[in-house]
Formats: structure tokens, sequence, C-alpha cells
């Protein structure tokens, strides 16, 4: 049970799933990591994907955008995230973002597995 909720919480703000399992330093260093990613994509005018059934990679974009759970959640609430397709960085800022949420997936399994007790 505490290995689930510790997936979770790293999924939703990446290195929370750490910080249950008392290991600080991997939280802070997961958060700031894939925080400052996240916002290097915003800043760069990247978008953040909504599920758009239409077009196979715009779903793949949506999963990868997921992964920072809390970020995808709040740009779907306050509408930020849209993208800004004249700056010549569009590109690399969408990549960010997506690199963001395709790391916590990672850092959130981590978690999992340091949690359930199958790495130490």
């Amino acid at each position: 049970m505490k290995a689930t909720l510790g997936l979770i919480l790293s999924w939703f703000i990446p290195g929370l799933g750490h910080l249950l399992a008392k290991r600080y330093w991997k939280a802070v260093t997961f958060f700031l990591c894939i925080s400052l990613m996240a916002a290097l994509g915003l800043y760069m005018g990247g978008k953040i994907y909504p599920l758009q059934a239409e077009n196979p990679l715009t779903i793949l974009a949506f999963f990868s955008d997921l992964g920072y759970g809390a970020l995808y959640f709040s740009s779907r609430i306050f509408s930020f995230g849209t993208g800004v397709l004249k700056n010549v960085t569009f590109e690399f800022g969408t990549t960010y973002i997506a690199g963001a949420g395709l790391l916590n997936y990672l850092v959130s399994l981590d978690a999992f597995d340091i949690l359930s007790g199958k790495k130490k």
C-alpha cells in the first residue's frame, strides 16, 4: 500500500515518493531537475498537449505530458502551456516538457521499487 501511494505521489509531484521513502536528497534533486526542465519548456513557449484522438502522435504527446501530473492538470485549469508557435524555441520547449513527463514516469517507478523493497 505504501509503495502504491509513493508511486501516485511521485507521479503527481516529482520527488514526493522519495520523500515518503526518506530519500531526501533524491527527492530534492528529482523535484528540482524535473521542475526546472518543465519550467524551461514553458519559458521557451512549449505546448502541453491535451488528449486528441484524431492524431496518434498527439496521443503519445498527451501521455508524455501527463507524466508530470500536477503540471498537466494545472495547465488544463489555468490555461497555460498552449504553445507559442511563432517562437523559434517552440519545438525545443515542447520537447523539454515531454521529456520532463517521461523522466517523471521513471522517477515514480524508482520510488515504487524503493518503497516495495525491490531496490535499496
